[in-house]
């Protein structure tokens, strides 16, 4: 990282360019999708959290996909997935907290070929895990490069789809961000497809369903029309199964849940069901 350290938002967890002073404020959490805590903005460094004893725990989540959580959690607390694809492996949502022992146990998974997240909140330490993979390309929407805070020769920036390696497609959804994504797996769950959606689709408390929100802790919602772009947006891929970022997953018939559910809640929205409230 050189002399200067590359400071960590205590909250969200993004990385941001090495400089000698940390940044007045987070512009991710001073954004009115994130919060900055009542005590205020706090920094940290990888440094910093490797002492504190921070680590990544791999955990297998069905064959070809890994959960790479880290144990306390750092930032907002996101499970980075290692997609398994038959050229490479994609990491995504990089959480936080990366370090040596980290870096070896994913190399023994087979490494990671390409980068990626589902939008700015997932953006962690995403460039420290390009260069200790020997500057492998991380890939950012165009429509959220002004929330990139450390830009890198490794960033590269693409628009409505983009195939991060074969098998593994990213595609725009847009919603919680301009930019927001998610990747399409054809070969997960068995082959029937699956798709990993960050939190742009979340995982419902009833597993059938999902919903949409501009931002889940300051609990601001979409409009109808923006929900049913997002299900448009993900119609022509063929997928079972969807991830979240925080563990959530819908085991089957999860296209049928994306639709159904954006339906759902455009008539909530719209004041369809006003009658019921």
């Amino acid at each position: 990282m050189g002399d200067m350290p590359a400071w960590i938002c205590a909250t969200c967890g993004v990385q941001y360019a090495e400089t000698e002073r940390a940044p007045q404020t987070c512009i991710i959490c001073s954004d009115e999708r994130q919060y900055v805590p009542e005590t205020g903005q706090r920094w940290t460094t990888l440094a910093d959290l490797q002492r504190e004893g921070h680590r990544i725990v791999p955990r297998e989540v069905e064959p070809g996909l890994t959960a790479l959580p880290v144990e306390p959690r750092v930032g907002i607390g996101q499970r980075t997935l290692l997609v398994h694809g038959p050229a490479g492996n994609l990491l995504w949502d990089p959480n936080g907290y990366l370090d040596d022992a980290g870096v070896e146990a994913v190399r023994a998974l087979g490494g990671v070929s390409a980068v990626s997240a589902s939008h700015p909140h997932m953006y962690g330490v995403m460039v420290e895990w390009s260069r200790a993979f020997g500057g492998v390309p991380v890939y950012i929407p165009e429509a959220d490069r002004e929330w990139v805070t450390r830009p890198d020769p490794a960033i590269q920036f693409w628009k409505d789809e983009c195939e991060a390696l074969p098998g593994l497609t990213l595609v725009r959804c847009g919603g919680h961000f301009p930019g927001s994504a998610a990747v399409y797996w054809p070969a997960g769950a068995g082959g029937r497809g699956a798709m990993l959606a960050g939190d742009t689709v979340m995982v419902a408390g009833d597993h059938r369903w999902v919903s949409f929100m501009r931002s889940f802790p300051n609990m601001l919602p979409m409009s109808g029309a923006a929900v049913r772009t997002i299900a448009e947006r993900l119609a022509p891929y063929d997928y079972d199964r969807l991830y979240d970022n925080f563990g959530g997953v819908v085991k089957a018939d999860a296209k049928n849940a994306v639709d159904r559910s954006a339906r759902r809640y455009a008539a909530w929205v719209s004041g369809e069901m006003d009658h019921l409230i």
